[in-house]
């Protein structure tokens, strides 16, 4: 039975993940580079420890939610990684984002450690994480599931089993490249309305509450509308999602011709240096282009 849990990676979500652990009276143990993460979590009755090594040395299960592959790999299997102090049997579950061939390759590395391993990326924005409602979708096996199942509760209100270990990963990055291209599609559409005289507001009430209506829409139209592009998971850290869908579709040999025409925007956005600015910042690419700024006119 799992008692004690350890989670690795404190940003924008996981810490709101952690949280909900806590709340719910798990005994959890945390580590993070940010000296300001681990103080709000240690505040609310978690335990702070020194490496992930150490970490792992003092818990059953191990959560991480951390920015990219190349991070997990570090935690996992460099200095003081998890791998120096983790048991046989112990349960390693990945909530962040990566890619999935690259997950499966890496589950294979993280069982010959004697680990058991699932990946479990979540879905939904900051307040979702806060409130406890993400949607998880998990890779893995049953077992493993049922065994980590009242922890992820804890965190999601929809936890989904979409297969083998790597399905979660796909099933996110299916979700997610849905998303951006329908971001995509309103960056280049809405200035498009603007340079043909339309009122943003007006157009923006028609989308949000007609048939074009959408979570990328509802979301991001406002903010948009507001000149305010720091309320999402900025650019450069989301676009590993349209890199796994452009590596998928080179290793299977798939065309997703709308999902490239939705990268090439993505693209445009970094080269302009809004790498650091939400996904709603996609609009300024054809904004510049055509001379003109979805936003409330002055009165």
């Amino acid at each position: 039975m799992i008692k004690k849990i350890g989670f690795i990676g404190l940003g924008q979500m996981g810490k709101w993940m952690a949280s909900n652990l806590l709340k719910c009276g798990f005994d959890l143990t945390v580590f993070d580079l940010n000296p300001e993460a681990i103080t709000f979590l240690s505040k609310q009755g978690a335990a702070r420890t020194g490496s992930p090594a150490e970490l792992a040395g003092a818990v059953d299960l191990i959560i991480l939610s951390l920015p990219n592959s190349d991070v997990v790999e570090g935690v996992v299997f460099g200095r003081d990684g998890i791998v120096h102090g983790s048991k046989s049997g112990q349960c390693l579950v990945d909530c962040g984002t990566a890619g999935y061939l690259w997950t499966r390759k890496f589950s294979e590395s993280v069982q010959e450690h004697g680990l058991r391993f699932a990946d479990a990326p979540v879905t939904g924005l900051e307040q979702r994480a806060q409130d406890a409602t993400l949607t998880i979708m998990v890779g893995g096996t049953q077992n493993l599931l049922e065994a980590v199942r009242a922890v992820l509760e804890a965190m999601g209100n929809q936890v989904v089993h979409m297969g083998d270990v790597g399905s979660g990963q796909l099933a996110k990055m299916i979700n997610n490249i849905l998303y951006n291209a329908n971001i995509a599609a309103l960056a280049e559409v809405l200035p498009l309305a603007v340079k043909l005289g339309l009122d943003p507001e007006k157009v923006a009430t028609v989308i949000n509450t007609g048939s074009a209506q959408s979570a990328a829409s509802k979301f991001f139209i406002p903010n948009i509308l507001e000149d305010s592009f720091n309320r999402g998971y900025s650019l450069a850290n989301a676009y590993k999602d349209m890199a796994n869908a452009a590596e998928i579709s080179a290793h299977y040999k798939i065309a997703l011709p709308v999902v490239e025409a939705a990268t090439a925007t993505y693209q445009k956005a970094l080269s302009l240096g809004l790498g650091e600015e939400d996904k709603g910042a996609m609009i300024k690419v054809f904004e510049k282009k055509l001379g003109v700024a979805f936003r409330k006119r002055r009165k």
